[in-house]
């Protein structure tokens, strides 16, 4: 009987090991709480370079795993439930309204009109989609309801020329409703499948031809991916004089935060220094909040997140130049300036409790419109998908289309001769400066996980000293990065 009662035990002791996410995952959602390694190590009691193994493959046992665990059942439920709120958010921004019809035209201030997103105007206001005067507002924002009386509706012209800049006039191109073609399944798969074979194999003929029509190929990919979108978007829309360009060859009065920023002193000795590079910088920016309609003037000390656009501002003084770069680049004038969107949030976000590293920016005047974070990411992650295919199968055709395809799209939506479906300097100058405010947090997060950040340069190169691939995962995706160089100075 003793041994039975043994074996009872043991059977009333055991259980199964509590499953664990992704190895992947698990680093991911960290990060995205914006939590580091040593204070998660140190709310569960082991070392940082413990959570660094088991966020590279290797998984805890016994008690740790069971805490583990709990913590990442419970960031998977904090980032699901925040996640939740930005999509209702971003849902009020821009709504599109199906209800047909005006409302009474004696309707007093913002009444009732049967939708709880849809209400009467006292007095007509300019159409997010437009321009022109609309009598309701959608999600708090003025918009046609009837798709006739808005200018958004108008059917878009083959090759749309630039129009005049005008204190009026509005050309609306809607992205996403010129294409209404029946689902394509690949269309980056099959373009480069046909260059090949109309170049008989050549891998060098084939990538130069596919290289050349990298334009007309990611816009038609663009109104792919927003087909049968929520947002219409105006795709020429009226520009305040601060997006135009001062001169044929000059530029305009946004500044971009670009970053040139070097280290300028290092500790006595001698000091083995990697440069990095980050992979698809440009990639990883079309996820940023744009603007959907025309841009609107405003003025005040005032930052409205349901918006985006171009904002003067006087930024804060920065303390920390020893051993972080600037979050506004690397700038010698003082006084006022106007930056995007990606720089303010930038700004706001690590002048808050949480970072507390400058004081905030003071905002003078504003141009924005009703905005969305999503609005480019299934073009985004079609993109992404392609490339990852080609790294796989080391496809270097595709991974050079793929790549000009986004950098073009980038490059060539402000005043250009080369893309005249979509004239948006002010998503042009979004998307850069997204891609400096995410080389400035590499750079943060290096810092913050004990590495000597020694340079930031561009969108993609970021130089440290210490042990990276404890912080960085090595490799070709959007995700990783991968050695650029490694060089000492200092002498031991």
């Amino acid at each position: 009987m003793t041994d039975f009662g043994a074996i009872d035990a043991l059977l009333a002791g055991a259980k199964k090991e509590v499953p664990l996410p992704s190895a992947e995952e698990r680093r991911t959602m960290r990060e995205e709480l914006n939590l580091s390694r040593a204070q998660l190590a140190q709310a569960l009691g082991v070392s940082p370079s413990t959570v660094g193994g088991w966020e590279s493959g290797r998984d805890p046992s016994g008690e740790v795993r069971e805490k583990y665990a709990y913590f990442l059942e419970g960031a998977r439920g904090k980032l699901a439930a925040e996640a939740a709120e930005e999509t209702s958010a971003e849902d009020s921004a821009s709504s599109e309204s199906d209800s047909q019809g005006d409302a009474p035209a004696d309707a007093g201030q913002a009444e009732d009109s049967g939708d709880d997103d849809v209400a009467v105007l006292a007095a007509p206001q300019p159409c997010v989609l437009c321009g022109e005067p609309a009598r309701h507002q959608v999600a708090g924002f003025p918009q046609h309801l009837d798709p006739a009386e808005c200018g958004s509706a108008e059917a878009a012209q083959p090759e749309p020329e630039p129009q005049p800049q005008s204190e009026r006039g509005v050309p609306v191109v809607p992205v996403g409703r010129r294409l209404q073609t029946a689902d394509t399944p690949d269309l980056i798969g099959t373009a480069v499948a046909s260059a090949l074979a109309e170049h008989s194999g050549d891998l060098e003929s084939a990538t130069e031809a596919l290289v050349k029509r990298a334009i007309p190929d990611a816009m038609a990919l663009l109104d792919h991916s927003r087909m049968g979108g929520r947002y219409d978007v105006v795709a020429h829309p009226w520009m305040p004089d601060v997006l135009r360009k001062q001169s044929s060859r000059g530029a305009d009065q946004i500044w971009e935060a670009r970053p040139k920023w070097s280290r300028s002193e290092l500790p006595a000795g001698k000091h083995e220094i990697t440069a990095l590079d980050v992979n698809g910088a440009y990639l990883s920016a079309l996820k940023t909040h744009l603007p959907l309609g025309q841009l609107e003037h405003s003025t005040g000390n005032h930052h409205d997140r349901r918006r985006a656009g171009i904002h003067l501002i006087t930024p804060p003084d920065w303390e920390h130049d020893a051993y972080l770069p600037n979050p506004i680049g690397s700038r010698d004038e003082p006084g006022p300036l106007w930056v995007t969107e990606s720089t303010l949030r930038l700004l706001l976000r690590i002048s808050g409790p949480k970072y507390g590293l400058c004081d905030p920016p003071e905002i003078h005047e504003s141009w924005t419109s009703g905005a969305t974070e999503g609005l480019l990411e299934k073009f985004r992650i079609a993109l992404k998908d392609a490339r990852d295919r080609a790294i796989a199968d080391n496809d270097d055709v595709t991974l050079e289309y793929v790549k000009a395809m986004y950098s073009k799209f980038v490059s060539t939506m402000g005043e250009s001769n080369y893309n005249r479906e979509l004239y948006r300097p002010d998503w042009m100058h979004l998307i850069r400066s997204q891609a400096f405010a995410n080389l400035w947090w590499k750079a943060h997060r290096a810092y913050d996980e004990g590495l000597m950040v020694v340079r930031a340069m561009g969108t993609d190169e970021l130089h440290v000293v210490g042990d990276w691939r404890a912080v960085f995962a090595e490799g070709r995706g959007v995700t990783e990065v991968k050695v650029k160089d490694v060089y000492t100075v200092g002498t031991g």
